[in-house]
C-alpha cells in the first residue's frame, strides 16, 4: 500500500460510524413508510371475471368474501343457487360457483349460512354477480393478503375496467362492502 491509499486508525473508524449512521437511518426511514397491499372497493367492482383470469397466481389472489352483517340467510340465495334452478334443490347442477367454493349449511327454519371454501375460489365472481342481482350483496371479491405476492404492478389492477384496485396501507383492514367511511376516502 502506498502513502496516497492508506489510510489512518481514525479516519477508517469515521468513516465506518458515518455508514453505518447513514444506513440506520435509511432503514428506520424504510420503517415510517407503511406497507402498501392491494385493495378491490366493493362499490366499484363490476364483477367483470378478470380477477379469476389476470392474476399472476393460478388459482387468483382474489377471492369471494361474505358480509354476515348484510346477509339475510336465506333458502333461495342467488349466490347460492342458479337463478333457473329448480325449485330450491342444491344438487350440483342448480349450484350457480362453477367450483363448488360455497357450502350451505341448514340453520333453522328457512334460515341457511353460506361459507366460501377460499382453497376452491378462484375469484371469478359469478356468486358476486348473483348475490347482487337476486339477493342482497352480501358476497363480494376482495384481494386476500394472505395469498396475494403483492406485485409491485398487479395484472388485475391495469386489466380492471372499473379502477376498483387501489393501493392502501397494510395496516388498514379489508374494505368492506358495508363499511362507508372506506368508501367515502
Amino acid at each position: 500500500m502506498n502513502d496516497e491509499t492508506k489510510m489512518d486508525k481514525r479516519t477508517f473508524l469515521r468513516g465506518a460510524a458515518a455508514a453505518l449512521i447513514c444506513g440506520a437511518a435509511a432503514t428506520a426511514a424504510k420503517g415510517l413508510s407503511p406497507r402498501m397491499v392491494w385493495q378491490i372497493d366493493p362499490e366499484k367492482c363490476t364483477r367483470c371475471g378478470r380477477c379469476a383470469t389476470h392474476c399472476v397466481l393460478a388459482p387468483s389472489a382474489v377471492k369471494c368474501f361474505h358480509s354476515y352483517s348484510i346477509c339475510g340467510y336465506c333458502d333461495l340465495c342467488g349466490g347460492y343457487l342458479r337463478p333457473d334452478a329448480k325449485g330450491r334443490d342444491t344438487g350440483a347442477e342448480n349450484q350457480l360457483c362453477p367450483t363448488a367454493a360455497i357450502t350451505r349449511t341448514f340453520i333453522e327454519n328457512p334460515y341457511y349460512q353460506y361459507k366460501i371454501d377460499k382453497d376452491r375460489c378462484i375469484g371469478c365472481g359469478v356468486c358476486v354477480e348473483g348475490c347482487s342481482v337476486f339477493g342482497n350483496g352480501s358476497l363480494y371479491l376482495q384481494v386476500d393478503h394472505g395469498i396475494c405476492v403483492n406485485c409491485n404492478e398487479c395484472a388485475i389492477a391495469h386489466a380492471c375496467p372499473s379502477d376498483a384496485f387501489r393501493r392502501i396501507p397494510a395496516s388498514e383492514a379489508y374494505l368492506l362492502k358495508s363499511d362507508q367511511e372506506r368508501r367515502i376516502r
